[in-house]
């Protein structure tokens, strides 16, 4: 069995959602991440804050972010057991991320060494 990581990918992550909405997202990616974890496929996860963020470049500069040139930024990740990145991949598709116009879910296989 592999591991894979689903990075969440929000593209308008500034955009003010009322408590009542915030609440539904929540509750449909709780059903998500439990869809998974009853196939004992999921590994860890967690949602990234966007406020108080940080970017470290190269040469030793900090700005705020994570919003610097990218139109795009992490929301949040999980991680999953999967035979194959196929399977991964239909994991994803499931993700409430992607009722955001421009969102997106990145899949990537972790390396285990």
């Amino acid at each position: 069995m592999k591991e894979f990581i689903l990075i969440f990918r929000h593209e308008n992550a500034t955009a003010k959602v009322s408590p009542e909405q915030m609440q539904i997202w929540m509750k449909q990616q709780m059903d998500w991440v439990g869809s998974i974890a009853a196939q004992n496929k999921f590994i860890s996860g967690t949602g990234l804050l966007f406020e108080d963020a940080k970017v470290v470049r190269h040469n030793g500069v900090v700005t705020n972010g994570p919003f610097g040139e990218i139109k795009e930024t992490l929301g949040g990740y999980i991680m999953v057991k999967a035979e194959t990145v196929e399977e991964a991949v239909e994991f994803a598709k499931g993700s409430p991320v992607l009722q955001g116009e421009g969102n997106t879910v990145e899949v990537r296989q972790i390396t285990k060494h």
